[in-house]
């Protein structure tokens, strides 16, 4: 080891070096996440006091050589670390859909609400059309529909559950028996409860089931799948926050206790899916801090979801552009998620970022064959 590992150090493992194929690299390469990455080693992280204190790349061959030197708490957790970042993970049942996650999927984004920040007010009124369009993401390729009648951009008025009760149930009951796989965009365990009755199959929670104190319990009660988003504070809201010393490792950690507080609370942790809530209570470095290191949050064990799509980092990063311009930055951002293991991509543009998502399952099908 070129650097000493400080024997009371949380230790964390980030897969690096993604590889463009395993073939005659026996030993030298690890697949991520039972998907279509590879990659040939880890940035080991040791964190003291919520500081880094030592960090290194350790080849994936030189793993088992490191874990004989430390002390067995240490040697244990990195252990199952590495576990679970090659562990594929488990498919989901969306009625008689099966979700697997062995390789990127997109999941298109349903607004029913007159003010979200991309495409607020275009549904709203008419359940039949908004399902139309969601039938229509679905044939172009989105494998899943997340319905949501409450806006969650940055000051948006909170809207009383029976309001989105109505604004999703007409549309989610039509995309269910359509045989779409929908999942309900929403922190009120009454409008999950409204929406898994209309046939919704996922919950997809910004507040990670910690805004309403019945939604564990909803969740738990159905067994169905759940999207845990991170926010810094969901109690007060998505977008509140005190700021960050390390985003990523303090993300991480986040989500590492919210999931053990939902498994506690009766949900089944092979459904959990994790989000690290880009755009969220987070600045500019923040964002492309949790992007640049994506893969970290693989060692939580459960597929990863990125929803990125149109915001504020974009316009940030190029020109101001305005959201319905921000097309070629959504791409980006959702490329750079599939090369780090991100299973679902939340997009509003469907068409284009299934062809993206394509061309790169291409190329990566020829670089698995061989040359």
């Amino acid at each position: 080891m070129a650097f000493r590992i400080p024997a009371a150090a949380r230790l964390y493992l980030r897969p690096t070096q993604f590889a463009d194929t395993p073939i005659g690299r026996d030993g030298e390469v690890a697949r991520l996440a039972g998907g279509l990455q590879w990659f040939a080693a880890y940035e080991l992280i040791a964190v003291e006091a919520g500081k880094r204190t030592a960090q290194a790349t350790i080849a994936v061959a030189d793993l088992p050589a490191l874990l004989a030197t430390l002390p067995e708490p240490q040697a244990q957790q990195l252990q199952v670390l590495a576990a679970r970042i090659s562990a594929p993970r488990p498919a989901i049942h969306a009625g008689d859909r099966v979700i697997r996650f062995d390789q990127p999927m997109v999941m298109g984004i349903l607004n029913v609400t007159p003010d979200s920040f991309s495409d607020g007010g275009a549904h709203v009124d008419d359940p039949a059309a908004a399902a139309g369009v969601g039938v229509d993401m679905a044939a172009i390729g989105a494998a899943i529909i997340d319905v949501g009648g409450e806006s969650t951009r940055p000051g948006a008025a909170a809207v009383w559950e029976g309001d989105e009760i109505k604004r999703v149930v007409p549309a989610i009951e039509r995309l269910a028996a359509s045989g779409t796989p929908v999942s309900i965009d929403t922190r009120k365990a009454g409008v999950m409860e409204a929406a898994l009755a209309a046939g919704a199959h996922i919950v997809n929670d910004v507040a990670a089931l910690a805004w309403d104190d019945r939604a564990v319990e909803v969740v738990a009660r159905a067994g169905c799948p759940v999207v845990l988003m991170h926010s810094p504070d969901p109690a007060k809201g998505p977008h509140g926050g005190e700021g960050y010393g390390d985003p990523l490792i303090e993300v991480y950690d986040w989500l590492e206790a919210r999931i053990a507080a939902v498994v506690a609370g009766g949900v089944d942790r092979a459904k959990i899916i994790v989000d690290p809530g880009i755009g969220f209570g987070k600045a500019l470095s923040h964002n492309l801090a949790l992007l640049n290191g994506l893969s970290l949050l693989h060692g939580l064990g459960c597929p990863l979801l990125l929803g990125a799509s149109r915001k504020r980092i974009v316009g940030a990063l190029a020109n101001e552009a305005p959201v319905d311009q921000r097309l070629g930055g959504s791409l980006a951002l959702a490329l750079k998620g599939v090369e780090q293991g991100v299973q679902i991509l939340r997009v509003h543009d469907v068409f284009e970022t299934v062809q993206a998502v394509r061309v790169w399952r291409g190329m990566r099908d020829a670089a698995l064959v061989g040359r």
